[in-house]
């Protein structure tokens, strides 16, 4: 066992060191050129096809495109966003925050990419909604379905299995330390309610995700808004000090201003990676199922949903820590640790039960939304009931394990798994990138000509229609 982590853990830092870090920021940086920037350009009309998504549903029983960008950012939400981002500033100070705005503005760009192809080549379901995601299109636009095998193993060992045992955990560590909640109690109190959400399939977990996400967004605004109220005159030295210390200007008079550039850009862009997913391939899993009517709609839904997750979620984090005056450099507050300290300091001895809360919200729905990615992985491997029932309570026996116990190398595994299929999927998009430009041209042409909702004619594009499942689109 100790001979088999030590490789898992050497493909880690093969993979994760520094080879996919400079490939998901190039694949960005790519997109973002070839695309002119869209990613800022089209911004604003990300937000009006996620406000109007409620509405592009063809029929009662689709999945709709809010719920679909409900879905994935539910999974994007999670402990990263709270303890991901405290440790990224205790670690690689305040500076690292700008480097996570700056990994989400490329990441922006690919999700756009992602996303709107897994809308192009997504299939029809049994049950009338639609399934797709990377394992789909490397199949049909790439003719090579070993490869979407592979990808689909790595996310249903990382997303599907892992990562749910990973979100119970914290679910245990938040509500034990706040509430002094017994973890077999929270144990069985999650897959009880869990079960009636995953046993549902994708539509209950996207009519869940409607009303859990924006709840939980609100709650989280609700509470920075407070904090920086309360604290508005330091406020603009707070973004001073990001800034300043993004570049090492704050540490050069003591001579560490080299180190801690290096510092900051490493944990703010490993830590904004983690924690919107962008480029990683698992977000167009939930996109796929959405009913729409045009593909780049769906991509820029899920474009905005990296706005959000990092540009909002993620600094409202950071400002609540950085105005409370609990972030101390070199001391060993870090983490959770670090952020109920801050909530603490700001919104009195309450702050760590409104913690439990909010990161119950954030965990529990990140559980149903990687169990959303996984379903369509399963499927895409072997489409049978039999099959599906198994892996939903193996999912459930994931939870419990991940609330009663914990195993280094089951974790240093989900990493290793979600590395590979980063890897897999960045080479997928890049090979397909041809077709996300026509999406793009094309939804933007009719934009200009004065198109409010623009539609995709896909026998415009005899190549793509060759490609694609039938009666799609």
């Amino acid at each position: 066992m100790e001979l088999l982590h030590g490789w898992i853990n050497a493909g880690n830092d093969l993979i994760w060191g520094q080879l996919l870090i400079y490939l998901l920021l190039g694949i960005g940086l790519f997109f973002t050129l070839r695309m002119g920037f869209m990613q800022i350009r089209l911004l604003p009309r990300g937000v009006k096809e996620m406000l109007g998504g409620r509405n592009h549903v063809a029929g009662s029983n689709d999945i709709s495109s809010f719920q679909a960008f409900a879905t994935g950012l539910a999974s994007r939400v999670g402990t990263g966003n709270v303890a991901g981002v405290a440790t990224a500033i205790a670690l690689g100070g305040p500076g690292a925050v700008f480097w996570m705005w700056m990994t989400a503005l490329l990441g922006m760009a690919s999700a756009f990419a992602e996303s709107s192809l897994a809308q192009l080549f997504k299939v029809s379901h049994h049950d009338n909604t639609f399934r797709g995601g990377p394992a789909y299109y490397i199949q049909k636009g790439l003719n090579m379905r070993w490869l979407g095998m592979a990808f689909s193993i790595s996310l249903i060992v990382a997303f599907g299995l892992v990562f749910n045992a990973v979100q119970a955990n914290s679910i245990v560590a938040a509500t034990e330390g706040a509430l002094g909640w017994n973890k077999n109690l929270v144990a069985i109190g999650l897959v009880l309610l869990t079960a009636p959400i995953i046993f549902g399939g994708l539509r209950k977990v996207g009519q869940v995700a409607e009303w859990m996400v924006p709840l939980m967004a609100a709650l989280y605004l609700g509470m920075t808004v407070y904090v920086i109220i309360t604290h508005a005159s330091e406020v603009p030295g707070v973004l001073v000090l990001i800034v300043k210390s993004a570049f090492g200007l704050e540490q050069a008079a003591g001579g560490f201003a080299g180190y801690a550039l290096s510092q900051a850009m490493m944990l703010g862009i490993k830590r904004g990676l983690f924690s919107n997913e962008a480029g990683m391939g698992s977000a167009p899993n939930a996109a796929a199922a959405a009913t729409t009517r045009h593909p780049a709609s769906q991509g820029l839904i899920q474009m905005f949903g990296v706005f959000i997750d990092t540009m909002i979620v993620c600094t409202c984090t950071a400002l609540i820590v950085l105005l409370s005056g609990a972030f101390v450099p070199g001391a060993e507050l870090k983490g959770v640790q670090l952020t109920q300290a801050a909530m603490s300091a700001t919104l009195g001895s309450w702050g760590g039960t409104l913690l439990a809360v909010i990161m119950f919200l954030f965990c529990f729905s990140t559980i149903i939304g990687n169990y959303a990615y996984a379903e369509g992985n399963v499927e895409f491997i072997k489409n049978n009931k039999v099959v599906i029932f198994l892996f939903r309570l193996t999912v459930l026996g994931m939870v419990v394990f991940g609330c009663l116990g914990s195993s280094m190398l089951v974790w240093d595994m989900a990493d290793l798994a979600m590395g590979v299929m980063a890897l897999i999927n960045l080479f997928a998009i890049v090979m397909l990138s041809k077709y996300v430009f026509v999406l793009l041209k094309d939804y933007q042409q009719q934009l200009k000509a004065g198109v409010k909702q623009p539609v995709f004619d896909v026998k415009k594009y005899p190549e793509i229609e060759a490609k694609i499942h039938k009666d799609v689109w």
